[in-house]
């Protein structure tokens, strides 16, 4: 019988959350880095027991670990992360230009064929891949050479966070930036095309015809479909059926159309699931209810999923990367909150439980299915 493992970063360390085909019982271990934050922890579709995990700290500084044993024991890979030859300078809040500097790994990518090769997404936004399973690191410089002066930080800084590798296609990825938008690959990482267009920053972009400078929170799609992404931007849900050359908005009857992760359905590709948040100011669910929303027809309408969430009194976030599906069938669902809970849901979304209640602000949600 299949299982479950659910990996969960947080802003005290990494926990492991175990479960057989059921996901009725849980066990929870970790946690592993504590006092840590552990922006991102993923396992490799490859080799299942390969994980990676970007921990960070303001004294410490960025440190990357490897496990080859599902997480029971770590090692320290290699944490130079160097821009490649003068890496010039970018927009900074005011709108003068301010140096590149790395800051820390927001996003591990690693690849579906290889345990080795891994991309990394880093803040001062960049591009970095290892082909030696974390023991070094260089930059997809190409990606920078992209308008990359005129890139501008959001809220939370200037940082990679979404990796889309096209499982039929090793050399197409798709990248997004907060806050410069979204960008695609189509010859491995050599050169990049901004896939802007369609999108909107009402009040903010003032240039219409921009090609970047648009605030992305997370991509998604079906791996089946590579050319369908699905998007959750600063204000709307949008939706690309050409890989992202155009988009077109289908937040339709959402209560608010900001929030930060998205996913899709692993059996189903028009079947799409956002978290709104009231607003850019007020990161917290509309009137103080938890509700994921899932949309069965790739967007625009939308059912609020709430069963077994918290429909008052409810004041916590989702993240961009904390959310995740399973492939088992009926497909899992799982998100994790700033509040430091983790729901599961075993039937796509119908139904929720809290996996555990506890744990520091969870950052990243991913989940693999193990033999």
């Amino acid at each position: 019988m299949s299982r479950i493992r659910v990996l969960v970063g947080t802003r005290k360390g990494a926990f492991i959350l175990s479960s057989d085909a059921a996901r009725k019982q849980w066990d929870i271990s970790g946690p592993h880095f504590a006092g840590w934050e552990i922006y991102h922890i993923k396992g490799s579709p490859a080799d299942p027991d390969r994980l990676y995990a970007s921990q960070s700290s303001d004294w410490f500084g960025q440190v990357i670990h490897r496990s080859n044993d599902g997480g029971k024991t770590w090692e320290t890979m290699d944490n130079k992360f160097i821009y490649d030859g003068n890496p010039g300078t970018h927009m900074w809040y005011d709108g003068t230009q301010h140096p590149w500097e790395f800051k820390r790994v927001w996003y591990l990518d690693p690849s579906p064929a290889d345990p080795d090769r891994v991309y990394a997404g880093v803040e001062d936004a960049g591009l970095f891949r290892t082909d030696d399973g974390g023991k070094s690191w260089h930059e997809l410089g190409g990606l920078r050479a992209v308008k990359g002066h005129l890139w501008q930080p959001g809220a939370g800084g200037m940082c990679l966070h979404t990796i889309l590798q096209d499982p039929k296609d090793p050399d197409r990825i798709y990248i997004a930036i907060s806050a410069a938008g979204a960008f695609r690959t189509d010859d491995g990482g050599t050169t990049w095309k901004p896939i802007n267009r369609g999108l909107a920053m009402a009040n903010e972009l003032p240039d219409q015809d921009a090609e970047v400078g648009f605030c992305v929170h997370g991509l998604a799609m079906h791996p089946s479909r590579p050319d369908v992404l699905f998007m959750q931007k600063h204000w709307d849900v949008m939706r690309s059926d050409d890989a992202g050359d155009s988009w077109r908005e289908v937040s339709g009857n959402l209560p608010s159309d900001f929030g930060f992760p998205i996913a899709v359905h692993a059996h189903q590709p028009e079947t799409v699931y956002v978290v709104p948040i009231k607003s850019d100011m007020e990161h917290y669910p509309p009137d103080g209810r938890l509700r994921v929303f899932r949309s069965r027809t790739g967007g625009n309408e939308w059912e609020a999923l709430t069963k077994g969430l918290p429909q008052s009194n409810c004041y916590v976030n989702v993240l961009r990367s904390a959310m995740a599906v399973d492939s088992l069938d009926p497909c899992g669902v799982y998100f994790g909150t700033t509040g430091g809970q983790v729901y599961a849901s075993a039937n796509a979304g119908d139904s929720w439980e809290p996996v555990v209640h506890d744990l520091p602000a969870v950052l990243s949600v991913e989940v693999q299915l193990l033999p």
